[in-house]
């Protein structure tokens, strides 16, 4: 590469790391900062001014290497390195379970409870009854039991997971057994391609596919069946549907089936719910004690998506195949940790009360809440941005649907209030990245060119947020060309 004279000059003047660090031990605002933190800033500053340099498309002028304007940089990259990772996100999405965006929101007793086990000792693995070693399992077994109709249960880290120790626990078992029959139509690929084959494969187990894409019957299970079939798996296809000329084998005539070859069956539920949905004006959809009651042997099921607590994936069945499950070595590293137990454990009680659930649960009253409630939220919020009396600012009240997400209920559309707005002389990608951008970020979503902030997800207290956020916007944007 050519450096031209000017160049050259400006890269002399370019300060060193010790004359930037003498400059930061004076800077209140940054003198208390590890020392790691501002060496890093200072050259990563460094590097990229004299990349600014070298590149001829962004010129620098010998104002831009006074000291206060490096520091300015300095601060920038100083206040991004102390600025956690993880924050707050406002999701004006409408996707109840956004997956991108952390799932289910957890209620406020269940953080009340995670916070108070995570801030003393707790009974994590000891029987306080007996004075002795007990199990993980115990804080959250006789509950999901008690509300599902379950022999036994356990949890792991997550439903991916629960699949993997379920299958590898069944299919090592008999070396002579490990053929898993499934249907074609549920093969089924989660987030981050992620597939039941691969799972299976990990498992150490031998899919063997049956039916059709879109026609499978009791006759092809019945005709794949074999002296090496272990095991019948369903997978419910929570995130997807095929519609049209379709058939699929109900979980009670696999059951019967499997007891007529003494064979175990397994059902992967993906998005359990112990909500009936449909009482709610929503596509019907298994419960989970709808499930267990078949006589299933072991299913599997999330536990931060419908039924609205933190990542885990539950395992409930029979009592001798969850022993099994339990004894494998594969549970250590899979196990669930004692704050999500908390959250979970408190989750759960909720439950008995199915009524009280839909209300206290952040998710099943996002998925629940009347279209009349979101409206009425809209309209507070229109008001409350009505106030910032802004010319440039439009704000349309709009019908749409939102979704519940995490890969549930896929052909659901469940009615919505939401706000479409319009900023003259910016776009509605301008708005996008200025929101997401902002502190906590806010994100929406674009639909015909227009900004949509979808109510249903957006919480009370996130109102006045949304309000402030616009009101710097426009202050900032002054005439910013679309």
């Amino acid at each position: 590469m050519q450096i031209d004279p000017k160049q050259q000059e400006l890269l002399r003047m370019l300060p060193g790391v010790d004359r930037i660090m003498e400059h930061c031990r004076r800077e209140n605002a940054i003198k208390d900062t590890p020392k790691s933190v501002l060496l890093a800033a200072a050259r990563a500053v460094i590097t990229d001014m004299r990349k600014d340099i070298l590149d001829r498309n962004k010129p620098v002028t010998e104002d831009g290497l006074f000291d206060p304007y490096i520091l300015q940089r300095v601060k920038a990259h100083v206040k991004k390195s102390m600025t956690f990772n993880l924050k707050r996100v406002i999701n004006a999405t409408g996707v109840v379970v956004h997956t991108n965006l952390g799932r289910s929101i957890l209620a406020p007793d269940a953080i009340e409870n995670i916070i108070t086990v995570s801030g003393c000792y707790s009974n994590l693995e000891f029987d306080l009854s007996k004075g002795e070693r007990g199990s993980r399992y115990s804080a959250v077994e006789d509950i999901l039991c008690e509300i599902s109709g379950a022999e036994a249960a356990m949890v792991v880290n997550n439903n991916a997971g629960a699949v993997l120790l379920c299958l590898e626990t069944i299919v090592q078992a008999n070396p002579a057994r490990k053929e898993v029959l499934i249907s074609r139509g549920e093969l089924v690929e989660i987030g981050g391609a992620f597939r039941i084959p691969d799972v299976m494969a990990k498992s150490g187990g031998i899919l063997k596919e049956v039916g059709a894409t879109n026609r499978t019957h009791l006759k092809d299970y019945r005709d794949a069946i074999c002296d090496k079939t272990a095991l019948l798996l369903k997978v419910h296809t929570s995130n997807y549907r095929i519609v049209g000329f379709t058939s699929a084998v109900a979980l009670p005539e696999m059951v019967a089936l499997s007891r007529e070859f003494d064979l175990l069956t397994m059902e992967d539920l993906g998005s359990g719910s112990f909500i009936d949905f449909s009482q709610y004006g929503m596509r019907k959809e298994p419960t989970v004690q709808e499930t267990v009651a078949t006589g299933v042997d072991v299913v599997t099921f999330s536990g931060d998506k419908l039924l609205g607590g933190p990542q885990a994936g539950i395992i409930l069945g029979k009592k001798a195949l969850l022993d099994k499950i339990k004894k494998n070595p594969l549970t250590r590293a899979l196990r669930i940790d004692k704050l999500t137990l908390a959250a979970l454990e408190t989750t759960l009680r909720y439950y008995r009360d199915p009524a009280r659930a839909c209300e206290q649960l952040p998710t099943l009253n996002m998925l629940t809440i009347p279209y009349q409630a979101i409206a009425a939220k809209a309209q507070q919020l229109a008001d409350l941005l009505e106030t910032i009396n802004d010319q440039r600012l439009e704000i349309q009240l709009l019908d749409r649907s939102s979704r519940a997400g995490g890969g549930a209920m896929p052909l659901q559309d469940i009615p919505s209030r939401c706000l479409g707005l319009l900023i003259k002389g910016l776009s509605a990608n301008y708005i996008e990245n200025y929101l997401r951008k902002y502190a906590p970020p806010i994100i929406g979503r674009i639909e015909s060119d227009i900004f949509m902030l979808d109510l249903r997800t957006v919480q009370q207290d996130e109102l006045n947020i949304i309000k402030i956020a616009f009101t710097n916007m426009l202050k900032e944007a002054g005439n910013e060309p679309e």
